[in-house]
């Protein structure tokens, strides 16, 4: 079977794109929310836990992911690349077509690689480096690759129900939030949290990250089409309105309830239209897009501005609150966007209800493994490294205690 070279060139671009959206965007996105001292930490983390998920997923976890023989996690099969060479084909969904699947890999490796990126973002300011570290390697393997492998490898439990997550509105995004909350139940609150102001550092840095992640997006979203076709193409309209919606829909309850709509707003917003459009990116139409987007960015103001505190959730940069709380209203919200009727592509023979249930239970399966898997991560890690520095040194900031250096000098 011979490659396609216009596939080819496509998913090496979508690739790029994806880690476009990892480094720098998401670093810069993070950076920016975060007090000045601990800028480069943040920075960091998001860079340290993206290599290791890259090591891991060459060493074993696209094995786990991708190897088939089970319901719920793959096999060794493919350690280390084991049988996968430059001319190993990865079969597309058009007969007779395939890329090289080295390219499906690397792909693959990017959504892992992001994955536990976004997770640093509930625990920052507090959690030490090293213990980041030991812990995305734990997650990849054991929380990860299994939920990768129900959803999207033949024989996985999930996509066996006939459950749609496109591009990873459980995979990625439910896992993420997930994670955070059970990282933030280990680690607990940052000193002085809901008793001082903890202010964004930096509003231009967040809104240059934010640009990047959209901009990347596109990778994330089309790119799952695989193919450069029409697929992709409506992938890629829906990731130009749900964003634009959210945008708009943050802004503009910002705008009714304070009279003032914030960039910081804006931003977060476009991030939650962007998670909820995730999982519909190849089915939605472009009216259900906007609407699944505008549904989740006001979901999540809601969640970050009255529950968040009363609950005395410290997930520092609303990772639960944005990806945890988007990527399950985008998750259910497919089932609804793929009617035709909205201009879905559920197809004539597409039963609302039937999806629904398929969706809901899908969401339960990710909320559940993720829960239960990331406790063991945590767990693990704590018994091996203290997870927090001390209150002098959280005081100070990470930079200087965790890395000895400083984004700005005096």
């Amino acid at each position: 079977m011979g490659f396609d070279s216009g596939d080819t060139a496509w998913m090496l671009t979508a690739t790029l794109l994806v880690l476009m959206m990892l480094l720098p965007g998401l670093a810069l996105f993070y950076g920016g929310l975060v007090r000045a001292k601990n800028l480069l930490s943040v920075m960091s983390q998001v860079m340290g836990v993206a290599a290791v998920a890259i090591l891991v997923w060459v060493g074993w976890g696209y094995s786990l992911a991708f190897s088939d023989h089970g319901r719920f996690i793959g096999d060794l099969a493919k350690v280390g690349f084991n049988g996968i060479y430059g001319d190993s084909a990865w079969p597309l969904a058009t007969p007779g077509k395939a890329i090289p699947e080295l390219l499906f890999a690397c792909f693959q490796m990017s959504f892992a690689a992001i994955t536990i990126a976004l997770v640093v973002g509930a625990l920052v300011e507090r959690v030490r480096f090293s213990a980041m570290l030991l812990f995305a390697a734990l997650f990849v393997t054991i929380v990860y690759a299994p939920i990768a492998h129900m959803v999207w490898a033949a024989d996985g439990l999930i996509f066996q129900t006939g459950a749609i997550d496109f591009a990873g509105g459980t995979v990625v995004h439910i896992n993420a939030g997930v994670a955070g909350l059970v990282g933030v139940a280990f680690a607990g609150p940052r000193i002085g949290f809901l008793k001082e102001a903890m202010p964004p550092h930096s509003l231009a840095l967040v809104l240059v990250g934010a640009g990047l992640l959209w901009v990347g997006w596109f990778g994330f979203n089309a790119g799952s089409a695989l193919e450069a076709n029409g697929l992709a193409a409506i992938a890629m309209l829906n990731t130009f309105v749900a964003p634009a919606a959210g945008l708009l829909g943050w802004m503009g309850i910002e705008r009714w309830r304070s009279g003032k709509p914030s960039l910081l707003g804006g931003a977060s917003g476009a991030v939650a239209g962007l998670v909820a459009v995730t999982p519909a990116a190849g089915v939605s139409g472009p009216l259900g897009a906007m609407l699944l987007g505008l549904a989740a960015s006001t979901a999540c103001y809601v969640f970050i501005a009255k529950w968040k505190h009363r609950l005395e959730l410290d997930d520092s940069l609303d990772v639960f609150g944005i990806h945890g709380l988007g990527g399950i209203v985008g998750s259910i919200g497919t089932a609804l966007v793929a009617l035709p009727a909205l201009g879905g592509h559920g197809g004539e023979q597409y039963v609302l209800g039937t999806q629904l249930v398929r969706q809901l239970g899908a969401v339960l399966l990710a909320i559940g493994w993720s829960a239960a898997g990331s406790a063991i991560c945590f767990g693990l890690t704590r018994l091996a490294i203290t997870l927090r520095l001390g209150g002098d040194e959280e005081r100070e900031g990470l930079d200087l205690s965790d890395h000895g250096e400083r984004a700005y000098n005096p």
